[in-house]
């Protein structure tokens, strides 16, 4: 069944007349898949969806976005970026050269949300990949993403009881009410470095964004693959959050707010 796909010219000579036709017959797009803008599900053969082509130096991903949120385009970022296990390209994606792209590609997942600490509401981020993290160079079955944020210096959760120490050197951007990345410390002490980047600024609450400016700070939770999953409500996420934590699938940190 041909699928409400938008391909536009730059995308179509990135991939081919032919790549296209098939896409636009169906025969190899998802009918559902997360947006790469928004991150909340679309469905191709109910509305219109885009089609968004990131190049790197020498792989491409084709992902999917709401129509509404995003026109098909190509989007050039390092091969880094694309191919690191955490980095920001989010949503479903085919793969235009499978032997070029790695297995198991790892998306982040990142959710908003208030939660309650000591009778005090704290702003936070709650991070969780769409499949295992393994460490950059290895290969395997196993899944690296906490020991990878410990040894960057967020902490184990058993409980939550109390907010997190602050890291230093880590901080997320917020700007003009958006929320725009969550910056790492650069090489050889060089400037911040984005460790997530939304490719669209993501629009936080009223609530959220004044318990950031009053705290100066975000709380960052996270968690391996299948511990967190999709929660509608805050409740519904603290919950999530209190059992990954009991069973020892929680790490976090205070990282400062930068922006407003």
């Amino acid at each position: 069944m041909p699928r409400m796909l938008d391909v536009s010219d730059e995308v179509r000579a990135e991939i081919g007349d032919e790549e296209a036709a098939r896409l636009l017959a169906g025969e190899n797009a998802p009918g559902s898949y997360d947006c790469t803008s928004c991150r909340t599900q679309g469905d191709s053969d109910q509305e219109r969806t885009s089609t968004v082509l990131f190049i790197g130096d020498e792989t491409a991903v084709l992902a999917f976005a709401h129509a509404s949120c995003l026109p098909s385009q190509v989007v050039q970022v390092t091969e880094e970026q694309l191919r690191g296990a955490v980095r920001s390209i989010t949503g479903d994606t085919v793969d235009l050269e499978p032997d070029k792209i790695m297995p198991e590609q790892a998306v982040l997942g990142v959710t908003s949300g208030l939660v309650l600490i000591a009778g005090e509401l704290h702003p936070a981020l709650v991070v969780e990949p769409t499949a295992p993290v393994v460490r950059p160079g290895t290969t395997g079955l196993g899944d690296d993403f906490l020991p990878l944020l410990i040894e960057q210096g967020f902490m184990p959760l058993t409980a939550i009881q109390s907010a997190p120490a602050v890291l230093h050197g880590w901080s997320v951007l917020l700007a003009a009410g958006r929320l725009h990345a969550v910056l790492q410390p650069g090489t050889n002490g060089g400037s911040p470095v984005a460790w997530w980047q939304a490719h669209q600024p993501l629009q936080v609450t009223e609530s959220w964004r004044a318990a950031a400016n009053k705290h100066q700070q975000v709380l960052m939770f996270a968690a391996p693959v299948g511990s967190i999953g999709r929660q509608p409500r805050e409740d519904l996420l603290r919950g999530a959050l209190d059992k990954a934590a009991a069973n020892g699938q929680l790490v976090a940190a205070a990282l400062p707010l930068a922006g407003t």
